[in-house]
């Protein structure tokens, strides 16, 4: 696994807006699990969770798959007629994420398709759709509309597994744990260039919404069961069944 530098060297005529391209690609494992509080146990929560929504014959809709983790993570607890479903708007992603599944031996059904999200979607015969870190990343002017597609086309009894990060609730409690995610960084031995240069590169791209604006657009959108299953300071993951 390559190391995240990305951010590494202070770039002295300002940083450009975060992008998943290929520099972020090759390194995206080490950033995702270095950058993000207990994810290799949000992974394993989720693969609880699904196992009692994936249903044989249905699908499982990742959508931001970027590598693939999520869906592997899944691949050895989930009936083997469950089909796997992979949506990112990164082509270097898709790359990835296929290589990585050849080279794991992955057996099952899968297809691994290009979309962009703020453009909407198209999904069949979906018993979990996957949201994990990637909701954020949509625009929200569309990011309701999204939703309330994925409700719309989603299985009834079907579950949409939300993982995001997210504003406090009060200003205050927001500067305290933004300060205490960024200990946390510090301690997977970022710098403080890295963690700042990072910071603005994400700025204009990851707008996170309150724990509570998510919860409200679930039930917005038609969700009878909405449960939060994970948080962590301004890291939340929430089920909801449709």
């Amino acid at each position: 696994m390559s190391k995240d530098q990305v951010f590494k060297k202070e770039k002295e005529k300002g940083v450009d807006d975060f992008r998943f391209g290929e520099g972020v690609v090759t390194v995206f494992d080490d950033m995702v699990s270095r950058s993000v509080p207990f994810y290799g146990e949000i992974q394993r929560m989720i693969g609880d969770l699904s196992q009692d929504f994936a249903l044989p014959g249905t699908n499982y809709y990742d959508l931001g798959c970027s590598t693939g983790n999520s869906l592997l993570a899944m691949d050895h607890l989930l009936d083997d007629g469950v089909n796997f479903v992979g949506i990112d708007e990164s082509e270097e992603m898709l790359e990835k994420c296929e290589k990585k599944f050849k080279e794991a031996g992955l057996k099952r059904k899968y297809t691994l398709e290009y979309g962009d999200l703020n453009s909407g979607i198209m999904i069949k015969n979906a018993a979990v759709v996957n949201l994990c870190l990637t909701l954020q990343f949509v625009r929200p002017l569309y990011r309701t509309q999204l939703v309330q597609s994925i409700y719309d086309q989603m299985n009834e009894g079907g579950a949409l597994i939300l993982v995001e990060k997210v504003l406090g609730e009060d200003s205050m409690f927001n500067r305290m744990f933004i300060k205490h995610y960024y200990e946390m960084k510090k301690r997977h031995n970022y710098s403080e260039i890295e963690i700042s240069q990072k910071r603005e590169a994400l700025e204009n791209v990851l707008i996170p919404y309150k724990l509570e604006e998510n919860k409200d657009m679930l039930k917005e959108c038609g969700f009878k069961y909405i449960e939060v299953f994970f948080k962590w300071y301004n890291f939340c993951a929430i089920i909801a069944v449709k």
